[in-house]
């Protein structure tokens, strides 16, 4: 998972989840948690992010990743941008599975095979 990709995955899952934990977040996303750390703190010096604790908490550690306005501008345009980076995979892949689909048609091979 790339740094772009990494730093959108985080910007989505706090606008919903802002007070998941740095672990969590790891587990979340399937990275380390050092890379968490690594990319929140550069989202935080670019200013999508700010961190602010639950003072009522008793976990003094407890943390809210708040996206900033900024971080709500960086990610919808990350959004459209991840979007036409899938659509295009997408267009690959479909391209491949028909080429490989008739590959197979020609060699007798999808006789019973499903869609």
């Amino acid at each position: 998972m790339n740094d772009n990709t990494t730093s959108y995955g985080l910007l989505k899952t706090l606008e919903d989840n802002p007070s998941l934990s740095q672990r969590d977040l790891a587990k979340h996303l399937g990275i380390s948690l050092g890379k968490v750390n690594f990319c929140l703190n550069a989202l935080v010096g670019k200013g999508f992010l700010k961190v602010g604790n639950f003072r009522s908490s008793s976990n003094k550690l407890a943390y809210a990743y708040l996206l900033t306005p900024h971080g709500v501008e960086q990610k919808a345009r990350m959004t459209v941008e991840f979007l036409q980076i899938k659509m295009q995979e997408y267009e690959r892949l479909r391209a491949e599975i028909a080429e490989l689909k008739r590959e197979a048609e020609e060699n007798g091979l999808l006789g019973n095979a499903h869609e």
